[in-house]
């Protein structure tokens, strides 16, 4: 009699292990430091290969990029490292003279 309580309630909770936890659903991939799509994702592989350890321009930035068979408008890389050099992001952006420099932030 106590085998089958037991049995019935391994099932409930199984059931319910499932309904709750997705046991058995596949879940979502976890976005990779690695996903380098985009413009954005161009900068951020020149950032893993340790390009921007030196104070480069966007134009720099841009002929490496084309260097990388990532081809983009100087306006949508200037907007990639604007974004990248927020506060939160790897980036840090300086004046040097009249230009725009972006560094990795420390």
């Amino acid at each position: 009699m106590e085998d089958k309580i037991i049995q019935a309630l391994e099932k409930r909770v199984g059931r319910l292990e499932k309904a709750v936890f997705g046991v058995g659903k596949k879940l979502k991939p976890e976005k990779k430091a690695g996903n380098f799509k985009g413009a954005t994702g161009g900068v951020r592989l020149l950032i893993s290969k340790g390009f921007s350890k030196k104070a480069r321009t966007a134009p720099d930035v841009k002929t490496e990029l084309e260097k990388n068979e990532y081809v983009y408008r100087i306006q949508v890389v200037q907007t990639s490292l604007n974004r990248l050099s927020k506060r939160s992001g790897p980036l840090s952006a300086l004046k040097e003279g009249a230009k725009k420099v972006y560094v990795d932030r420390k």
